[in-house]
């Protein structure tokens, strides 16, 4: 009878625990999908949400170009699309007029036959940009937007310069880096 009674409890102790350890596990999925969604590109935002996003980031941090998303990191699968925002803000005195050229570096991992004009070549709009004019404190986010055929394309990572100037002289740089994974 003792035996019974404990291999009783001992039961409903492995399933509590069962259950604990699996809710924990979920509940850490979870987590894991919300960090990834923040690292998601702007193909699924609105223009009013991608303003939103770089007003934030200029909110924080008294620059001039800025990159969305934060991580300056996206992925796009083979055959899909998605982009990253640059954002721009006159911090200058007096109204200026910018605008942006984007260079590729292609990454060790990609294959020699994958040249700076093929990554080039992914961007369908905002490869370059001209005639941004901005008064001074106000900002404005411009998309750069990437097709990435289903075929042709090698899976490897990309990393891309934006390079924006001003006719009053300032230059500035940035970056961000494109995987592109298997479909």
């Amino acid at each position: 009878m003792i035996n019974k009674k404990a291999q009783m409890e001992m039961s409903i102790g492995t399933i509590v625990t069962i259950v604990l350890l699996v809710t924990l596990l979920v509940l850490g999925i979870i987590l894991i999908q919300n960090i990834f969604k923040v690292a998601k590109g702007t193909v699924n935002l609105t223009e009013k949400q991608i303003n939103d996003q770089i007003g934030k980031m200029f909110s924080t941090e008294d620059i001039e170009l800025v990159i969305y998303p934060e991580t300056r990191f996206i992925q796009i699968k083979q055959g899909s699309s998605d982009g990253i925002a640059v954002g721009i803000k006159n911090l200058g005195g007096d109204e200026d007029e910018y605008s942006y050229t984007t260079r590729a570096e292609i990454g060790k991992d990609c294959p020699s036959t994958f040249t700076e004009q093929k990554a080039l070549d992914l961007i369908v709009i905002g490869e370059t940009r001209d005639k941004i004019v901005l008064s001074s404190g106000i900002y404005t986010s411009k998309t750069i937007d990437f097709k990435v055929p289903s075929s042709g394309v090698p899976l490897c990572t990309v990393e891309y310069t934006i390079a924006l100037s001003s006719k009053s002289g300032k230059k500035f740089e940035d970056y961000f880096k494109l995987e592109i994974k298997a479909k």
